[in-house]
């Protein structure tokens, strides 16, 4: 631990001044280097000041190191462990994270298998191969996550779930850290949350103008449910902060149960879920109800209870917002009465539904137009002859992709669509009204961003199913 410590301060030139709970004092000749601070705040887990010494000061404490090493300030790295006493590898895992936060990527996995760890990005929803790191580094590497989380590193049994802040230029930037026991040792996932790239305007998440004026309608309303439905990874939570954005304000009370808070938004009161001590989605419901709320936000409704006290809510005058899994719009009423809600309750709360699905948007720098193969053509059953596609470039590493946009299907619950939620009929038929009422399916909202040279057929194909 101490040969590490001196091996961080030789390395960067530096000296550890003081240490004080989370807070380390660092002696610099360089302190308008914010590299240098984001280094250090990386590697020690610790809030850093960097404090001004000239480099004849600093030599002179770098060099009575060995004889201060009882005396020395050691950075406390974490609860579970010490630091790996091997500095390339905190270069690497620095490097490993700060280029995916560079690359825009929302994952980072470590993947172990017989002679190597393999490192891949999750960039634009689709995941690419970055490197391979040795196999003698393998454990060090694996072990300096764990202790960045906060992790036991000597349970590697059972999966574990932790976190890491890191500071990232002048953001605050949280990792989620998931492990999972492999046959050739632990695969750790980290989930980047990057708040500077959440994108909080309803105007920017893809809906075309005369379904947003539709949604900002509903997010005015008083009282009444929205839900918006899809797979992990599709976006319902941007979507959701982003409702919350537009609609909060100084008059009214905003409260949000998740599980867990992906990030924090300013003016809205988030609570996270803890099962393990009964304050599950629906103890929490009861809670807001006490709280005067205008707004709740209830990370996911999931089970019977959630589902009837959320539905009572929205009926007694507050505006719900949740997430279901389902395919599509008009499943999620399905869904709900499986869940126990009677069809009249489901027609009286609900407002909106919106499924939704993220796809990869071609990139503006190599864009161009090409035929349509007929294959292709059949399987999308359309008779557009011609589409954009993006070539590859530097600018989106040659993938012909850079940055998504939703597609979405917005359910309103209009009288007609009402009438057959209340005599209970099947989701195809309530497609069907919902269709005459203005609803525009998944794959038709992508064909027409497709058209308008946005998305690609692929990507369309890949995501939705006729409908």
């Amino acid at each position: 631990m101490h040969d590490m410590t001196h091996e961080i301060m030789n390395h960067y030139n530096v000296y550890f001044q003081d240490v004080s709970g989370d807070i380390i004092t660092v002696k610099t000749a360089s302190v308008n280097d914010c590299g240098l601070a984001d280094d250090l705040r990386f590697i020690l887990n610790k809030n850093v000041v960097l404090e001004y010494a000239d480099k004849d000061e600093i030599a002179r404490l770098l060099k009575q190191l060995p004889q201060q090493t009882a005396h020395a300030a050691k950075p406390r790295v974490s609860k579970t462990g010490t630091i790996p006493a091997a500095s390339p590898v905190i270069g690497l895992v620095h490097t490993t994270v700060i280029n995916a936060i560079n690359a825009n990527a929302s994952d980072v996995h470590f993947e172990p298998f017989e002679g190597e760890l393999r490192v891949r990005y999750r960039i634009d929803g689709v995941l690419r191969d970055v490197s391979a790191i040795q196999k003698s580094r393998v454990a060090e590497v694996l072990s300096r996550l764990k202790i960045m989380a906060e992790m036991d590193i000597a349970e590697k049994r059972r999966p574990q779930d932790g976190r890491i802040r890191i500071e990232h230029g002048n953001a605050l930037i949280d990792l989620r850290v998931s492990t999972l026991p492999t046959e050739f040792g632990e695969k750790i996932v980290l989930r980047i949350l990057d708040k500077s790239h959440l994108g909080l305007d309803v105007e920017k998440i893809g809906m075309d103008q005369q379904r947003l004026d539709l949604f900002k309608k509903a997010l005015k309303l008083p009282y009444g449910m929205i839900l918006v439905t899809g797979p992990t990874g599709s976006g319902k939570t941007t979507t959701l902060y982003a409702a919350l954005n537009y609609i909060k304000s100084p008059g009214i009370n905003i409260v949000t149960i998740e599980d867990p808070i992906e990030y924090n938004l300013d003016g809205v009161n988030q609570s996270q879920a803890k099962p393990e001590i009964n304050y599950t989605f629906a103890e929490a419901i009861k809670t807001f109800l006490r709280q005067d709320p205008n707004v709740i936000m209830v990370g996911e409704i999931r089970d019977p209870e959630t589902a009837n006290i959320a539905n009572r809510a929205a009926m007694t005058g507050h505006l719900v917002f949740s997430t279901l899994h389902t395919n599509d719009a008009p499943s999620a009423v399905n869904r709900l009465v499986d869940l126990g809600l009677a069809p009249f309750h489901i027609a009286s709360s609900l407002s909106l539904i919106i499924a939704q699905r993220l796809v990869r948007k071609i990139c503006d720098q190599c864009k161009q137009e090409k035929p349509v193969p007929a294959a292709l053509q059949e399987e999308l059953q359309i008779n557009d002859t011609t589409s954009f596609m993006g070539q590859g470039c530097e600018v989106c590493g040659n993938t012909g992709y850079k940055g998504r946009t939703g597609l979405f299907e917005a359910m309103f619950m209009t009288g007609p669509v009402k009438e057959l939620v209340m005599k209970q009929v099947n989701s195809y038929e309530l497609q069907e009204i919902a269709i005459r009422e203005g609803m525009v399916t998944l794959r038709n909202d992508g064909l027409n961003k497709m058209r308008a040279g946005i998305t690609t057929a692929e990507e369309i194909l890949r995501e939705t199913v006729l409908g």
